[in-house]
């Protein structure tokens, strides 16, 4: 089976489709990548503020205890149990919130103080690790130690029974050896992270089915456009058809009349010379008179007859032109037409190539027909130049005068006039084109151009 070739139209469409396409899919991708960078960016900027929010706000509760505390730790000693079991107490009942509270380790990882887990109190949590692996009351401690600071890591929460991520600030009580901090959980900050990943991924689903819909739409108007285009060049080239077929048939039909107009003004009018000549000379024949004078008038009306049917004959189809090609045929055409008009002809024909079609040439030589028929016609004009050159991959024919000239508009709106219609419509048919400029009063100049065929396959025996 042979392959189903798409029409030229809907390769245009798909053309222009594909590209659409695959732009509104790479938006649609770096719009996609895009936005995910911005919510990472957004999400990690925010936990930074928010984070710098709560460490300030940890930090005035860390002063706030040590403030309650100061008046009995500032005079105490370093074995005052009384002091230490006073402290304790104050910071056992400072709490803030369902989550907020103060816890104390000594030195060596023993709780000394927590309200929300008693049981854990006296129990040393040195060696204990969160989900991560991390060593949570040794790092506390160390920055304690270090003068103070902030330490994140995961908790139980007691409001939920759940393991949280939190951050604590830590200070180190050296008279006694005491670390005592306070932290705040987390799990506010997830969730609020979470919501604004959800809020851009949602922005981001919708910008891209607002790319997905416009790609469409887009789809929608090229694929309408191009069907209209189409059906309105369709339009077009079948109404250009029908004037051409029409313009056909009248060419078709003035040639017709043209040749039985020449063959009644000319071929006929002859013979009917040629009979009487034979008549008379039968006549003179059966009365002993001599016939011969009659006879050779005959011969010559039957002679000039001979001529006028080779004219006509080539008019319609010049052998010249397939047999000697279409530069000998230019020049045999010019010659005929100065020895009729009595016009000079400036004439220059180069061979112009084996490349051109037969069809071709018959377009350019009925061209210069026509304008050598409109010029004696119409331009009253005494001089004529004609070059046939090859050129730029085109074969070119230029017929210039210098008769009086015509407005080239007023022409063209008139239906053409002057046979330009005839002469545009023989080229564009076979892939030329025309040129023309008059100016009144100026003469006319016809520029007919017919591309070469480089495939050389119409060729003739000589080169045209």
């Amino acid at each position: 089976m042979g392959r189903v070739l798409m029409p030229p139209r809907y390769k245009l469409i798909l053309l222009a489709i594909v590209p659409l396409v695959i732009a509104c899919a790479c938006i649609a991708l770096i719009a996609n990548r895009q936005a995910e960078k911005l919510a990472k960016l957004d999400a990690a900027l925010f936990e930074r503020e928010i984070l710098a929010s709560k460490q300030l706000e940890i930090e005035n509760y860390i002063s706030l205890a040590l403030t309650s505390i100061d008046h009995i730790y500032a005079d105490a000693s370093p074995d005052d149990e009384s002091a230490k079991t006073a402290v304790k107490q104050i910071l056992n009942a400072l709490t803030y919130g369902q989550d907020g509270y103060f816890f104390v380790y000594d030195s060596k990882g023993v709780n000394l103080v927590h309200p929300r887990l008693h049981h854990i109190v006296g129990t040393s949590l040195w060696d204990m690790t969160d989900p991560n692996g991390d060593f949570v009351i040794r790092n506390l401690i160390a920055k304690a130690q270090a003068g103070g600071g902030f330490h994140r890591y995961q908790w139980n929460q007691p409001s939920t029974d759940m393991i949280t991520d939190k951050i604590s600030y830590a200070v180190y009580l050296d008279k006694w050896d005491w670390m005592f901090g306070t932290g705040i959980y987390l799990d506010d900050v997830a969730r609020k992270i979470a919501e604004i990943e959800a809020e851009l991924d949602r922005n981001t689903r919708q910008t891209v089915l607002l790319i997905v819909i416009v790609t469409l739409l887009a789809i929608l108007v090229v694929t309408s456009g191009g069907l209209l285009l189409n059906l309105s060049e369709r339009r077009i080239a079948d109404s250009r058809l029908r004037l051409l077929t029409r313009r056909i048939v009248e060419i078709q039909e003035d040639e017709r009349q043209r040749v039985a107009r020449e063959l009644h003004d000319g071929i006929s009018q002859l013979l009917v010379s040629v009979k009487y000549s034979l008549n008379i000379a039968s006549i003179r024949d059966s009365k002993g008179e001599g016939a011969v004078e009659n006879i050779e008038r005959g011969v010559a009306i039957l002679d000039e007859a001979i001529s006028e049917v080779r004219r006509i004959s080539k008019d319609l189809r010049p052998s010249v032109l397939d047999d000697l090609g279409l530069a000998t045929a230019v020049k045999s055409l010019a010659d005929d037409f100065a020895s009729r008009s009595g016009m000079e002809i400036d004439l220059e024909a180069d061979k112009v190539g084996d490349n051109l079609s037969s069809e071709g040439k018959t377009a350019l030589y009925r061209v210069m027909q026509e304008a050598l028929t409109n010029i004696a016609r119409h331009a009253n004009a005494t001089a004529i130049k004609v070059r046939l050159k090859s050129r730029a991959g085109t074969v070119r024919l230029m017929i210039a005068d210098n008769g009086r000239g015509f407005n080239v508009v007023n022409a063209e709106e008139n239906n053409g006039g002057h046979g330009i219609n005839n002469m545009r419509e023989r080229l564009e048919a076979q892939g030329g084109w025309l040129q023309l400029r008059s100016t009144t009063g100026r003469g006319s100049r016809i520029l007919a151009v017919m591309p070469i065929d480089s495939s050389g396959s119409n060729t003739t025996s000589e080169a045209a």
